[in-house]
Parts: structure tokens; C-alpha cells; sequence
């Protein structure tokens, strides 16, 4: 590792981050950005990177309402994942669509949070890989990420992190998908160098150490379940090891420790959506978390879980409600193909017909006549007038989403 001469800054309990100088070329700074003399005289000199502290064997302290409303919001998190999973589930008897519908709302709210926005009918066309803006492919990447994230969540390791990072920014080379970055990140300053800048994360040099002592806190045991996940991520996002996509990949971190916990076992809450109620407090407790102060982004996670908990038990019942009207406009056999394809659409409310043959093993013919009976209920219409490559869309759960986004 290279030899970094220390500028210490106090900590309050011992974890608050410290910072180091390093040198700045005049060849690293854009040219190209227009700034005034007093900004480009700033941008001069040193800059300063943070030291991230060890956290891998920390006692950390909190509050005793801190740690009882984290305490009551795992709960309620838990008591949730229960409930819907022990339950008959209202579509067609199956899970996995709300299983599905939950993760991609959570993915949504994750990349809304970083200024990555889609509708819910442009996420549902790109994720059939039909035409769709790049913000919606970019969701579409986020859901991928989590998904590959959560599944690996007994497996928790560096291959893990880096792989739901590459799923994440497959083909944004600027983003080094699935590694750690090579160069200097920061956050604020609106500037072409870090001198300015509200955060300046590690040197890359201090990066893989920095993780690996974040993986072994990971590792612990002896941490309520959702104080560790808020303290996971915290420290991720002080870290930011990657390029690019760190805030997203972070909050997928979140949902592997809350299966790792057994909070959760068949769902994925939709934090991030709890988060985007008050993203300035989300972004004030990260800081003050880097100053030594973890109280304010466990609450801001425990706030955060009882928020899209209740957001979720809404989106549950608008769902079933819409389904259980699909059920009585919907006249065909009891083994009819359509009833098959029916919980499909709550999943991914726009599809084709290759989609219902690979999603329901039919034949063309019986696919096209499944779209057809549902339109004919008014479940789906066409997405456009073109006769070719034709898409058609559940307008109900297009809603339904739309309206979840808009609560939070």
C-alpha cells in the first residue's frame, strides 16, 4: 500500500472517519469545465480522501430508543414477510408474482433515490428487453443486481458484492462493472476535482482493505439485525469502492443481511421506498455516521421500514382487489391457458406472445388466444397500433405501481 501522511480528525466513539492528503495533478482536472479563477485557484494543491475506520470488531453504541425502535421495525418486518408468506396467496394460488412485484418496486425506489427514474410501463418493457429509455434499462439492470445479490446472501463474500455490481453496470464501462475502481470518486462539489467536494471516499489503494474489514463486520453475529444492516451500508457508502453505482449496490447489501438474519425469507421489503420519504435525512445521517455517529441512520432505516411496510401491505391488497376482478371478467375452461398466464401480469404487466409461451409452455396458437380472451375481459390492451412484435399491457397493475411510487 502506499505511504499516506495522516490528518486526523476527533471521533466521537472512536469509528468517525479521518483524512489523509494526497496530490492532484494539474493533468487530472477536466479542461473542458468552465469555472471562475476563485474556483480554479481552489481546485490547486492537495486534496483530502477520508480514512475509513475498522469496523469489523467495533462496539457499537447507540441510544436505548435507538435500539428499540430498531428492535420494534425488524419486527414489523419480519411479521410481514410471515404473514404474506404463509398465507394462500391471491394470485391464482401462487407467490412469486408478489414475490417479484416487491422486488421490483425495491429496485425502483433504489435507483430513484440516485435520480434514476422509470414508469412502471416503461420498467415492464424493458425488462421483456423491448424498446425502452435508458433509465428504464438501467432499473431493469437494478432488479438483475438485487436479485443476483439476494440469492447469493448465504454466500456473502467479495465475488458476491462485485458480482451484483457487474449485473448492475453491465455495458457502462465508466462504471468498471465488477470491480473495484482505479481511480479517485467524490460526492458534492459540482467541480471537475475533489477539492470541493462535500465527500471524498478512500484512496483506491485503501479500498480492498477497507472492504475486507467491512465483510468480516458483515460476518458478525452479535449485532440486532437491522442496526447491522444500517451499519453495513453506511460504512459501504463511506467506502464507495466502486466507480460507479455504489448507492445502489449498497442498498442491495441491505437486503442480503436482512436474509442472512432470517427477517426476511421470501420478500424483499422495499426499504429504499421507505428512504425516499425523506431522502435529505437519509443523505444527513450517512454524514453524520461518517463523523462517529451511527443513531441517526438506524433510525433513518427503522423509520424507513415501517414506511414501506405499510406501503406494501396497500400494494398487496390493490393487487389482489385487481385480481380478483381479472378472475370474475375472465370467462374460459378451469384449465384454460389464461388462467395460467394471469399471475404472470402481476409480475410483468406487458408481454408477448413468445413471453406467455415461455412463461407457460404452450404452444403460439394458445398463447395468442389467452392474450386475446384477456383482452376481450379488458385485462389487456395493446401497447401500440404496430401488428408486428406486438406488446400488450396490464393497465390495472401499471396503475397500482404507478400509485405505490407516488405514496412514497
Amino acid at each position: 500500500m502506499a505511504n499516506h501522511p495522516r490528518v486526523p480528525v476527533a471521533a466521537e466513539d472512536g469509528y468517525a472517519v479521518t483524512y489523509e492528503e494526497h496530490p492532484w495533478a494539474a493533468e487530472d482536472t477536466d479542461d473542458t469545465f468552465a469555472m471562475s479563477r476563485r474556483a480554479r485557484m481552489q481546485t490547486r494543491g492537495p486534496y483530502r480522501s477520508a480514512i475509513t475506520p475498522r469496523v469489523a470488531e467495533h462496539e457499537f453504541r447507540l441510544p436505548a430508543d435507538v435500539e428499540t425502535e430498531a428492535a420494534d421495525a425488524l419486527m414489523e418486518i419480519t411479521r410481514f414477510d410471515a404473514e404474506l408468506s404463509s398465507k394462500q396467496s391471491e394470485f391464482g394460488g401462487e407467490f412469486a408474482p408478489l414475490a417479484a412485484v416487491l422486488l421490483r418496486t425495491e429496485s425502483a425506489s433504489s435507483s430513484q433515490i440516485e435520480n434514476v427514474t422509470a414508469g412502471a410501463k416503461a420498467l415492464a418493457l424493458a425488462s421483456i428487453d423491448e424498446k425502452a429509455g435508458p433509465n428504464a434499462r438501467m432499473v431493469a439492470a437494478n432488479v438483475a443486481a438485487m436479485q443476483r445479490a439476494i440469492e447469493m446472501a448465504d454466500d456473502l463474500s467479495e465475488s458476491t458484492i462485485v458480482a451484483a455490481h457487474e449485473a448492475l453496470m453491465d455495458g457502462n464501462e465508466h462504471a468498471q462493472p465488477g470491480r473495484y475502481r482505479d481511480g479517485q470518486v467524490w460526492i458534492g462539489g459540482a467541480a471537475p476535482t475533489p477539492h470541493t467536494a462535500s465527500f471524498v471516499p478512500p484512496h483506491k489503494d485503501r479500498v480492498p482493505a477497507a472492504m475486507a474489514d467491512l465483510l468480516s463486520f458483515c460476518d458478525r453475529a452479535d449485532i440486532p439485525v437491522l442496526v447491522h444492516a444500517a451499519i453495513a451500508h453506511a460504512q459501504f457508502e463511506t467506502i464507495h469502492p466502486f466507480a460507479d453505482g455504489n448507492g445502489r449496490t449498497g442498498r442491495a447489501l441491505v437486503h442480503v443481511l436482512l436474509k442472512r438474519g432470517r427477517a426476511t425469507t421470501r420478500l424483499t421489503v422495499p426499504v429504499s421506498a421507505g428512504l425516499l420519504v425523506d431522502t435529505e435525512s437519509y443523505f444527513d445521517a450517512l454524514t453524520a455516521y461518517r463523523k462517529g455517529d451511527a443513531a441517526p441512520i438506524v433510525r433513518r432505516f427503522s423509520l424507513a421500514s415501517f414506511a414501506a411496510v405499510s406501503n406494501a401491505r396497500r400494494l398487496d391488497r390493490d393487487l389482489a382487489d385487481l385480481y380478483a376482478g381479472w378472475e370474475h371478467a375472465v370467462s374460459a375452461r378451469s384449465d384454460a391457458t389464461v388462467w395460467r398466464v394471469m399471475p404472470h401480469l402481476i409480475s410483468q404487466p406487458a408481454v408477448t406472445v413468445r413471453f406467455v409461451q415461455e412463461a407457460t409452455a404452450v404452444s403460439q396458437p394458445a398463447s395468442q388466444n389467452a392474450i386475446d380472451q384477456l383482452v376481450d375481459a379488458g385485462v389487456l390492451t395493446p401497447a401500440g397500433t404496430n401488428r408486428r412484435n406486438r406488446v400488450w399491457v396490464a393497465n390495472g397493475v401499471i396503475a397500482a405501481l404507478d400509485e405505490f411510487a407516488s405514496r412514497v
